[in-house]
């Protein structure tokens, strides 16, 4: 099958991009001794988490249980983080049986956190690794002060059924060195008291190249590297040539020169702007912008005329990757430029 065979709109990922790129990111941990834990989030999918895995990353971290459960029954996968607060009965039920399937870590920013974890697993054989969330400036969740995350690794401690595991935050964009100030501080205040800080996990994709600049950080997630997008693009961690996910589009309407309609609105490409304007870019032509999408309509506009008959395809790199897995189904895989099927996207719409 070639490209015009395919049905659109569809999500397209190419296979041979996305391996360039998960090879380039897990050769750059290993030459500065970081462990790489992908984030899979991104992309969803059972086989691009097992070459993850072959590649090399010790494990894999997801935002929550329920898609680390669908991935983890999808493909071998023995080593999971969750770094999402696990709250609610029924969620730390699941989270508990979970816990006897994969070697299981999971992060608490709070009191209210812990003592629900603690109450969960306090009777069992093995501990629960948890993982005290910081926040370093990204305004997220998180402990807001190193002081902070030292009087919760000492509840975590001393909590029954728990093991303190280490230190985990989401950084904020371009602030490398200044995170990097507020982990050692934490990491050292916590093991003056004697307990020892085992891990420090950071991530992000934009900054996923500056890591080894935060020689506390033990360990990196990076999520979208393994596609890549336009807002990475733009932050100039990638080029468009390494972009693996790209939505396959039809013209379907030509209403005037300067302006066509395609068949890949929110439903599709998503209405995160990711802070850029505009919902894509449309490979191969830097003049158009898509300026307007409603659900099943994406508006492509130029000024220098759209040069589009309606049956024409275009492919778009979306604003944010990552949320465009979550919207089809299944994608369409490309090798060696030919369609070589479909598969499903095992994770899609697991968020509880």
């Amino acid at each position: 099958m070639m490209y015009h065979e395919v049905d659109t709109p569809s999500v397209v990922i190419d296979l041979d991009l996305a391996k360039n790129n998960i090879r380039r990111f897990q050769d750059y941990c290993d030459q500065y001794g970081l462990d790489c834990r992908p984030h899979i989030k991104t992309h969803k999918l059972a086989s691009l988490t097992e070459l993850q895995l072959r590649a090399g990353a010790v494990g894999i971290n997801c935002q929550k249980l329920s898609e680390a459960k669908s991935i983890a029954n999808a493909c071998p996968v023995d080593d999971v983080l969750i770094t999402y607060n696990i709250v609610g009965t029924h969620k730390l039920i699941q989270l508990e049986e979970f816990s006897r399937q994969v070697n299981l870590s999971v992060v608490a920013d709070s009191m209210e956190v812990v003592s629900g974890l603690s109450k969960t697993f306090s009777t069992n054989s093995s501990k629960l690794k948890t993982f005290v969330e910081c926040d370093t400036g990204a305004g997220r969740c998180g402990v807001i002060s190193p002081v902070e995350a030292l009087q919760l690794a000492q509840q975590i401690d001393r909590s029954a059924g728990l093991e303190f595991a280490g230190l985990m935050t989401f950084p904020p964009i371009g602030k490398t060195r200044e995170v990097n100030s507020w982990l050692a501080e934490a990491k050292l205040l916590i093991e003056q008291t004697g307990i020892a800080v085992a891990k420090v996990s950071s991530g992000g994709s934009p900054d996923m190249f500056c890591a080894h600049e935060a020689p506390t950080v033990t360990e990196y997630r990076a999520g979208t590297y393994v596609y890549y997008d336009r807002s990475l693009v733009e932050h100039g961690t990638c080029s468009w040539d390494e972009c693996a996910l790209s939505v396959l589009a039809t013209v379907v309407s030509r209403p005037t020169q300067n302006r066509a309609i395609i068949d890949a609105g929110s439903k599709v490409l998503t209405s995160d702007t990711m802070g850029l304007r505009g919902y894509g870019h449309v490979l191969g032509r830097p003049d158009i912008s898509i300026d307007q999408l409603s659900e099943e309509h994406g508006r492509l506009v130029s000024k220098q005329g759209i040069g589009l008959q309606i049956g024409d395809r275009v492919r778009v790199v979306p604003n944010h990757a990552c949320v465009v897995s979550n919207m089809l189904d299944h994608v369409v895989v490309v090798e060696n430029g030919i369609v070589s099927g479909t598969e499903p996207v095992v994770a899609r719409g697991q968020v509880w």
